[in-house]
């Protein structure tokens, strides 16, 4: 099988390239991506001299070099998005570009080549935020975007259900919940945090922290993709949650404590504009209907990935020049 991964220099990308390669050593894998500033190809250095992977640089926005990217190939995965909130608030002109243009230019793309195997990233954002407690997404929950960023992922989304729909592509949608692990670029929380202590520097926690997320390994979401690709039903949509609720403040408290910090290190900034309180995933149907479900304990992984950025800090050190 030959695999078009586009956004693949990119943390999730990235590692799940890593993942599918060690998994299905016999398939092929092209990676499309712009390399924009969380693009990165020293996350896939030692995959340069490997022959069933190669990388094109482009952007999916570009019709003529998508166009020329999907020729022969039996899946897309779309993983190529604008993703930080704080970017989005300040100029969301690049995020629509990316992530609802640069999308539909890729659906069109897998309609024109033969309707290609089409599977598509998004996340737990596009619900909005929960209000109850017991509450969790679902495939089922209806979409409530309320930053820029996740407007134009929710819009992307309902640009696949609608090429399924119209043109009989046959696509897939996973929503999933925070990520984390190696890799990361260093303005998502966890790796900013730990590579702040590293420096000796504060970090910086919006409002009281009280703010809830679920937190997912990278390693995780992949196994989940993976499992939608061989065995999810076309059409369909999966929620890919860690089924690991923490607010950032108690996020923030352990990762302190495990760097052997003090929380003096905490410094408690304004609040994001339109900040949604709560995320969490229900997994139901990703455990039933594909025999998949989160397996990195979150304090093994989060102790995993403190040791890979102290064990990398060539990589995270120029990116945050």
């Amino acid at each position: 099988m030959k695999l078009l991964i586009t956004g693949g220099a990119g943390f999730i990308g990235s590692n799940f390239i890593h993942y599918w390669l060690k998994n299905h050593p016999q398939d092929e894998i092209l990676n499309l991506d712009k390399l924009t500033y969380a693009g990165n190809l020293d996350n896939l250095e030692d995959l340069e001299s490997n022959p069933n992977y190669k990388f094109i640089k482009g952007d999916i926005g570009e019709a003529k070099i998508v166009g020329e990217a999907v020729k022969n190939i039996d899946v897309m995965v779309n993983f190529a998005a604008e993703t930080h909130v704080d970017r989005s608030i300040l100029d969301s002109g690049e995020f629509v570009r990316t992530n609802v243009l640069g999308t539909q230019i890729l659906l069109e793309a897998a309609r024109k080549n033969g309707l290609i195997r089409f599977h598509h990233i998004s996340t737990d954002e596009v619900f909005g935020a929960l209000r109850e407690d017991r509450e969790k997404f679902s495939e089922t929950t209806p979409y409530d975007p309320r930053s820029p960023y996740s407007a134009s992922k929710a819009a992307s989304d309902h640009l696949v259900r609608a090429y399924g729909h119209t043109y009989g592509l046959p696509v897939t949608i996973s929503n999933c919940s925070n990520n984390y692990g190696p890799y990361q670029f260093p303005e998502k929380i966890i790796p900013l945090f730990i590579t702040n202590i590293l420096e000796g520097k504060k970090v910086p926690v919006y409002g009281r922290g009280g703010n809830i997320r679920d937190w997912i390994h990278v390693d995780d979401h992949n196994a989940g993709v993976e499992a939608i690709i061989l065995r999810g039903k076309i059409g369909e949509t999966y929620c890919l949650g860690g089924e690991n609720e923490l607010t950032n403040l108690a996020l923030t408290k352990k990762i302190i404590s495990l760097m052997g910090a003090g929380e003096e290190m905490i410094e408690y900034v304004e609040d994001r504009k339109g900040h949604d309180f709560r995320y969490a995933i229900d997994i139901a149907k990703a455990k039933k209907d594909l025999g998949w479900q989160p397996k990195v304990d979150f304090d093994s992984g989060l102790r995993e990935t403190i040791g890979w950025y102290k064990d990398n800090q060539d990589w995270w050190k120029k990116l945050k020049k």
